[in-house]
């Protein structure tokens, strides 16, 4: 039976904390601009601690994971974990 998938590809769980509310348009443009990947998203306030925690699910190459991944980590108060499928 042939595989067809890409090997390149994989689903991932990308974790983000929200600690800075003014990051929030960032995070909603880059989240867009890989629109075309993302299969499901979460995103839960937690007035407690005053924080957003957001679970993205995303079936993409490991280069666009990485990009989006990265430059959500790069953002003032937001802090990034990503999770990977094995294939």
């Amino acid at each position: 039976m042939a595989d067809n998938i890409n090997s390149n590809e994989r689903v991932a769980v990308i974790s983000i904390i929200v600690e800075n509310p003014d990051s929030t348009a960032q995070i909603n443009e880059i989240l867009h601009s890989a629109s075309d990947f993302i299969i499901g998203r979460l995103g839960l306030p937690y007035k407690k601690k005053n924080i957003s925690i957001i679970s993205v699910v995303i079936d993409a190459e490991l280069d666009v994971i990485s990009k989006v991944s990265g430059r959500l980590g790069r953002l003032p108060g937001v802090t990034v974990k990503t999770a990977y499928s094995k294939k």
